[in-house]
């Protein structure tokens, strides 16, 4: 689990739903004549957040449908519907948040996955051809995932923490009694990777710090253990090649950026295989090999390499609508694609095609039918030089209706980590902040992913120092803008970058007018003591990232605003899951009541259904609804 997928993860996921509203509001406003000839409607939370999101793509058996998830019964549930176009059909109700894995290879039995009211404690489910569900990891307090089936489809894998809730085993099923037997007791405080095809070996990571760890490849029949990784970086383990000859993997050893490289399992030799300038994030290969697929964090945003294996060649897409292709699965038979495309205007849509045809076809119509894209923005990149001229890059959705004639109050907007991204594409969230009139930049802070070794490490033992400073700085640069309320400049963010809200209102109470923290890190030390049993491989370098809470409980007692509360004089909104297993409700909890105390507006939302992040609609509606009126009532309408 490298630092770099986040490890708190803002997980802020504006899941949607298409239904007509019975009065749903439009608001006209007018903009100046550079940014529209027409005025700019405004919409609901209610009407973005049915805005449906969609997620996941396995082929069934026969390649007719698509398994994926839909939150447009209002909570994500598994979905299905025909390759060549149609309705979708629902195949999960849960009142719980249950999200598609795989159909079997050789039937139409199906995978999903859900936990409880946000607590992550996933467990995996069956669906039978009748209909009937079955729990496959049943018992209190464990997690499991899927990894994946085997070549011929006969058996699959299953990590679960069952035996001990600090460490992933590996365990194989059988795919038609589901009897199951251990592969891997995981006592070596690793975390388990891909499996060779022939089920002989398993790649490992041990983590050693936020931005380095250690490449291992276990022959399980054996015991035979064997480092891979030679030098110092992120080592990251992708996939065994067909014939078993090759394990491939990302590292950024010796470099700054991730590249593709492969390991001669025989030979004990290391080649390239691809590098970019640009981090690569992911590295995949189709069924029997035919194709591989590349994803490159290009900038803030997901840029898809297709090649045939044999040859390096591009494959040859149908005509797409403009977009960024963000995701790609290719059917067992590597016939057919399917594949997601977005854009800032467009939420993500799900296409599938056979290989050599001409169009693909569109199986989601994802926007609500009320908003017009033209009423929605591009977001634009843009850097800026931080006090000691570190170079700072930011994702900015600038409103229609700014202008030098008409000056918009603002929002730092700050990603979950540490080591996040904003990225570029669709977010409900931003935009209905950027329709209601608020300039949103998206700050990737020194620390964030996608920006190299040395930016991404740029953090380590320095939070609520340089990483705020760079927030600060954002503030600064966004009052220079000439269409920006220079005293009407609020600071937003979830997880981390709910720290870093509450850390700019301690440490800098003069800088922004308001401050929006989402479920976020107020207590360093309580929040170290208490992480996820399940991260037990990824403590010491949390701890070597942020600090020890026995070592460097003074540093950590310095950098948590809850010790320094009192120096809180902005208003402030707190939003937060009753279920959250990463940052527990008392951190919430305990600093409204500290911010309460010095007399300040305090306002808090707890969710009793959610945890880290907000999937069920009708808490989305009221979380972000509460937000924007806050930002209303204390940012858009402070005296100037």
């Amino acid at each position: 689990m490298p630092r770099r997928t986040s490890l708190w993860g803002f997980l802020m996921r504006v899941l949607c739903l298409r239904r007509p509203l019975a009065a749903a509001a439009l608001l006209l406003v007018v903009v100046p004549a550079w940014a529209a000839d027409r005025p700019v409607r405004q919409y609901t939370i209610e009407q973005f957040v049915r805005t449906v999101s969609v997620g996941g793509a396995s082929f069934s058996a026969d390649e007719s449908r698509i398994l994926f998830h839909s939150n447009a019964s209002g909570v994500p549930n598994v979905m299905s519907v025909p390759t060549a176009g149609g309705s979708a059909t629902a195949i999960t109700e849960s009142p719980e948040s249950t999200y598609a894995v795989a159909y079997f290879p050789q039937d139409d039995r199906l995978l999903y996955t859900r936990d409880a009211g946000g607590n992550e404690l996933n467990h995996l489910y069956l669906r039978e051809l009748d209909g009937a569900e079955r729990d496959l990891t049943p018992g209190e307090k464990l997690k499991a995932m899927f990894v994946d089936f085997t070549p011929d489809g006969s058996a699959f894998y299953v990590l679960t923490n069952e035996r001990d809730a600090r460490a992933f085993d590996v365990y194989r099923y059988d795919a038609r009694s589901y009897a199951r037997s251990i592969v891997f007791e995981n006592r070596l405080n690793v975390y388990p990777g891909p499996l060779s095809r022939d089920g002989r070996y398993l790649a490992l990571t041990r983590p050693r710090t936020s931005s380095e760890n250690e490449l291992l490849l276990l022959e399980l029949q054996t015991g035979r253990q064997v480092t891979i990784s030679d030098a110092p970086g992120n080592w990251d383990p992708q996939y065994f090649d067909v014939a078993g000859e090759w394990l491939y993997y990302l590292t950024d050893a010796g470099g700054e950026f991730s590249r593709v490289r492969r390991y001669g399992i025989a030979s004990g030799r290391h080649e390239e295989v691809a590098a970019y300038p640009w981090d690569v994030m992911s590295t995949e290969l189709s069924h029997n090999g035919r194709y591989t697929v590349t994803a490159i964090n290009e900038d803030a945003r997901t840029v898809l390499s297709i090649v045939e294996t044999a040859t390096g060649r591009p494959l040859q897409l149908p005509a797409l609508p403009p977009g960024d292709i963000t995701a790609v699965s290719i059917s067992r038979s590597e016939r057919r694609i399917a594949l997601y495309l977005s854009g800032d205007r467009s939420p993500r849509n799900l296409y599938a095609f056979t290989i050599g045809d001409t169009a693909a076809v569109r199986l989601t119509d994802t926007l609500n039918p009320e908003i017009d894209p033209a009423d929605l923005v591009d977001s634009t990149i843009v850097r800026f030089a931080a006090r000691d001229g570190l170079a700072i890059p930011n994702v900015l959705f600038r409103p229609q209706q700014a202008s030098a004639a008409r000056r918009a109050p603002a929002i730092v907007w700050v990603h979950g980590g540490p080591g996040g991204q904003t990225r570029q594409g669709y977010s409900a969230v931003l935009q209905y902040l950027a329709n209601h009139g608020y300039v949103v930049l998206g700050i990737n802070n020194r620390g964030s992913s996608g920006y190299g070794r040395t930016f991404f490490t740029a953090d380590d033992q320095k939070h609520g120092r340089e990483p705020l400073w760079d927030c600060i700085d954002a503030q600064r640069w966004l009052a220079g803008q000439d269409y920006v309320d220079p005293e009407r400049i609020a600071i937003v963010g979830g997880s981390y970058g709910g720290y870093m809200v509450a850390a700019a209102l301690a440490f800098e109470p003069e800088e922004f007018t308001a401050g929006v923290n989402i479920f976020g890190v107020t207590n360093w030390i309580r929040t170290l003591e208490s992480i996820p049993a399940w991260w037990e491989a990824q403590r010491q370098a949390l701890y070597q990232e942020i600090g020890d809470p026995v070592q460097q409980r003074e540093l950590l007692h310095a950098i948590s605003p809850l010790f320094h509360a009192d120096r809180i004089r902005r208003p402030l909104l707190v939003l937060q899951g009753a279920n959250d297993p990463r940052v527990l409700q008392v951190e919430s909890d305990e600093i409204v009541a500290a911010v309460r105390r010095n007399g300040v507006p305090v306002e808090y939302v707890v969710f009793p259904d959610e945890g880290h992040g907000f999937s069920k609609i009708p808490n989305q509606i009221e979380g972000y609804g509460r937000m924007l009126a806050f930002l209303d009532r204390y940012v858009k309408g402070a005296e100037r």
